[in-house]
């Protein structure tokens, strides 16, 4: 929906009384193709304004659509449509869109290479900063409340540089090994590379219509984009983003799965997935000379015998679970994947060298292992975890894996950061009514400390630490929001940016070592 809707003015003379008159579902589809479909594509699947697909509309509920779709969206080309549309009218959008397509929709390679952008060539790119921020001490920050990403210096503390985004990213952007280019993923399946160098985006394609998110290689040659629709991963040229391969997502009997996540894997070379609908985890090796993959019985791989052998380039290797894995978390070697299991019971410890299940964690509710992170305690490896579901933090020990300490907090928590210059851990009350306070956990004595409150009746959430695990920087989730500065040792408030609903802050020192405190 936008200004363009002029090109289209006819379309309401050749429709006339028949779309008033019409059942239902027919006008409401008369009316999106009238007043939607120059943006939004026709089909539904988006074009220049995001996908308008059950799928892709998981975080606007109907009613926040029909204001939308009334007063328009700010700081985008969406207009109101009050003045032209009755409640009624708009109403019936709103369940049109709400709807699901009759057939599921295809996303194939003349789709993603149809979309495929270079905008700024890499002869084109300069030889070296030009900022003279430490490269490896700034910020992503992700503000969703007018989709918009602003890229801070992390010793001045200060915004250099504000640019556009697509429509709802997700996934957590993520960096080139060197740290000097980072992907974007947007819900709507749009991949974006951005050069920190020179603060431009220089290519994009869209590589589905709902994606969970992206990875890229340890070796900084490809990028995985993991999607919802259609059922696929998509293997992209890291240097410009053009398309090498779709590798569709189906388990035994052909029936298919979306992906849950996909990350990368970088002592292994390889891309591991979590898959949705398959109790399965992928592993896709991007090394240049794979060994064979033998997804059935194997008599003597010596003598290359067995069912179910694959070779060649980006051989998938199916790990069968007992139970499906919505995400995941690595240790520090990436040799064991830690999940939890959709029974709401525990989680499972899988052993990626043997390919398979070994333990099981006494992880009951909803953790979010994606946020989980680890430490040393006592001299063990412990992961701490929040959860989605419960009010505590669970604290698991690495080695028997047996819970070690619930810490209660004061309600449901999404994300959990630390630094390994730093003894504390920050852990984010994400639901319920105290959502406007964080915990601060001593991660020698497992106790909460201190709890923040840095804006009362605002989300606070999201915790990221400077290079040197000097500073944390939490966002208040709010449209008149900000990113606040906190120094570390002390826990005082240091000073507060104004930004329009911050979430996610990834720095590219803590990114790029996989640091211990955040997610990789």
């Amino acid at each position: 929906m936008s200004r363009l809707l002029t090109v289209i003015t006819m379309l309401p003379l050749l429709l006339g009384m028949a779309a008033v008159q019409a059942e239902p579902s027919t006008a409401a589809a008369s009316l999106y193709q009238q007043h939607c479909a120059a943006c939004h594509a026709p089909t539904r699947l988006g074009a220049m304004g995001p996908a308008l697909l059950p799928e892709n509309l998981g975080r606007l509920k109907p009613g926040q659509a029909a204001e939308v779709i009334a007063e328009g969206r700010a700081a985008t080309q969406m207009p109101g449509f009050g003045e032209r549309l009755s409640a009624q009218q708009i109403q019936s959008l709103v369940d049109f869109i709400y709807t699901p397509l009759a057939v599921t929709p295809t996303w194939d390679m003349a789709e993603i290479r149809a979309s495929h952008k270079v905008l700024v060539p890499a002869d084109k790119l300069p030889a070296r900063p030009v900022h003279d921020a430490d490269p490896m001490n700034m910020f992503v920050v992700v503000e969703l409340g007018d989709h918009h990403a602003t890229i801070l210096d992390g010793d001045k503390l200060e915004p250099i540089f504000r640019f556009n985004t697509h429509f709802a990213l997700h996934g957590g952007p993520k960096y080139s090994p060197d740290g000097r280019f980072v992907y974007f993923a947007s819900r709507d399946g749009w991949i974006s590379k951005f050069d920190m160098w020179s603060l431009q985006t220089v290519a994009e394609v869209r590589a589905g219509i709902n994606t969970r998110n992206a990875a890229v290689s340890g070796d900084g040659r490809y990028v995985m984009v993991g999607n919802y629709l259609p059922h696929s991963l998509v293997l992209l040229d890291a240097r410009d983003l053009s398309p090498i391969k779709i590798i569709p997502v189906k388990g035994d009997g052909g029936r298919s799965s979306r992906v849950s996540a996909v990350y990368t894997a970088a002592p292994r070379h390889s891309f591991v997935a979590a898959l949705k609908d398959l109790p399965e985890v992928w592993e896709i090796d991007y090394s240049d000379n794979p060994l064979p993959v033998y997804n059935g019985p194997m008599h003597d791989y010596r003598m290359g015998e067995g069912i179910a052998r694959q070779t060649g380039r980006f051989p998938v290797r199916r790990i069968r679970l007992d139970d499906y894995l919505d995400d995941f978390f690595f240790d520090q070697s990436y040799r064991l994947l830690i999940g939890a299991a959709r029974n709401g019971r525990n989680g499972q410890v899988v052993n990626l060298d043997a390919g398979r299940k070994i333990a099981e964690v006494d992880l009951d509710g909803m953790p979010h292992l994606g946020s989980g992170i680890t430490w040393q305690y006592q001299g063990r490896p412990v992961l701490a975890t929040p959860n989605l579901r419960k009010g505590e933090v669970s604290v698991i020990d690495m080695t028997t894996w047996k819970t070690i300490k619930r810490i209660k907090t004061e309600g449901p928590g999404f994300f959990m950061r630390s630094h390994e210059n730093t003894p504390y851990a920050w852990v984010d009350v994400f639901f319920g009514p105290n959502r406007d306070k964080v915990h601060i956990i001593d991660k020698r004595t497992l106790e909460i400390v201190k709890t923040l409150q840095p804006a009362p009746g605002k989300t606070a959430a999201h915790v990221e630490f400077d290079k040197d695990g000097r500073h944390a920087l939490l966002s208040i989730w709010d449209m008149d929001g900000a990113v606040v500065v906190y120094d570390a040792a002390t826990l005082e408030e240091v000073k507060r940016l104004p930004m329009v609903k911050p979430s996610g802050k990834y720095n590219v020192h803590n990114k790029i070592t996989r640091s211990a405190g955040t997610s990789h």
